[in-house]
């Protein structure tokens, strides 16, 4: 008798069936929808942490008092962007498709009038960069700021387990908030 090796049918079904429920579990557990979220929202943090340095730097090398915006007007990258009802002080809006650092671009700051390399090369923007998710800048008379975004993700949303909205000291607990002056 010749004894053929090799699986059945059934065998096969079976092992692909078993394969494809595996792969089904570890895509939900994994949740690569929350993870991609919360990637963004890490880089939300960094950005904002970095705009603001790259704003303390170039006011504290800087021999004038450089201008860094017209108090009252919430500054931001696309026009379809919802900026002002959004802020308690903001009365107006500006669109500035650009991410010029040298008082060109979506934020109203030249970084490169301390004479040195800015630190920053361009003035980030959101990594979803749509209606609902974007950068805010403003400024008041006393060339005090605040670079605000929103997070995406449960975990840095207010209330969450690493709430970044709710803890900033600002005065919107819905945003993250950035800057000498949080309040506005």
């Amino acid at each position: 008798m010749l004894h053929k090796k090799g699986f059945t049918l059934i065998e096969l079904i079976i092992v692909i069936a078993l394969i494809a429920l595996l792969a089904t579990t570890v895509i939900l557990v994994i949740n690569p929808v929350k993870i991609f979220q919360e990637a963004r929202d890490s880089q939300r943090i960094a950005d904002l942490g970095q705009m603001n340095s790259a704003m303390s730097i170039m006011l504290a090398t800087s021999s004038a008092q450089p201008s860094i915006g017209t108090p009252g007007t919430c500054y931001k990258y696309l026009a379809s962007q919802d900026c002002v009802p959004r802020y308690v002080t903001a009365t107006a809006s500006s669109t500035i498709a650009s991410q010029k650092v040298n008082g060109t671009g979506w934020v109203p700051v030249d970084l490169t009038a301390i004479g040195s390399t800015p630190a920053i090369s361009a003035w980030p923007i959101d990594p979803k960069n749509n209606a609902t998710s974007f950068y805010r800048y403003e400024a008041d008379s006393a060339n005090q700021w605040e670079f605000a975004a929103k997070m995406e993700s449960v975990r840095y949303s207010s209330g969450g387990s690493d709430d970044v909205e709710g803890t900033d000291g600002g005065n919107v607990t819905t945003l993250f908030e950035v800057g000498t002056n949080v309040s506005l």
